[in-house]
């Protein structure tokens, strides 16, 4: 490679916007956040979220903000599946189809599994989950996050 192709290699990757640039932490918050969930430590789960975020679900009455906004989200999702006679939730959070940070922000989109018992039935719920992540100085925390799906369906 010429000097020229190199430096200019060189500037156009140095010069590079920052929505371009990975950050693993990113993710592996996203991924703590499920696993936190999935064990029923719904502490842990909050942890991994800012201290007022903003949660829009499928569960009356879909929007949570502020600082009670998770254990709040946490009670409604609990009231709403005993009454429908849910029980032994699992998410599944697959790779991002689009991941953009923007200096300490990030937009991530991913496709997500909600796999349940209903009534004795195992069901499944395929859906998109997307998170606003805010860098803090302990890292990266889920900032605001939204579930979006069609109802779950029988698994066969």
């Amino acid at each position: 490679m010429n000097k020229s192709v190199a430096f200019i290699s060189f500037l156009f990757l140095a010069c590079a916007p920052a929505a371009y640039a990975a950050d693993a932490g990113v993710e592996a918050t996203i991924r703590e956040f499920a696993a936190a969930f999935n064990k029923g430590d719904m502490k842990a789960a909050k942890a991994l979220n800012t201290a007022a975020p903003v949660i829009a679900d499928e569960v009356p009455p879909h929007l949570w903000s502020g600082p009670t906004a998770f254990d709040s989200w946490g009670a409604d999702l609990a009231k709403s599946e005993a009454a429908e006679g849910k029980s032994g939730g699992q998410v599944t959070i697959g790779t991002p189809t689009r991941e953009v940070i923007s200096g300490d922000h990030a937009y991530v989109v991913a496709p997500s599994t909600y796999t349940f018992k209903q009534k004795g039935k195992t069901m499944r719920e395929i859906a998109q989950m997307t998170f606003v992540m805010a860098k803090e100085a302990s890292g990266w925390k889920i900032a605001a996050w939204t579930w979006t799906g069609p109802e779950a369906k029988p698994v066969h």
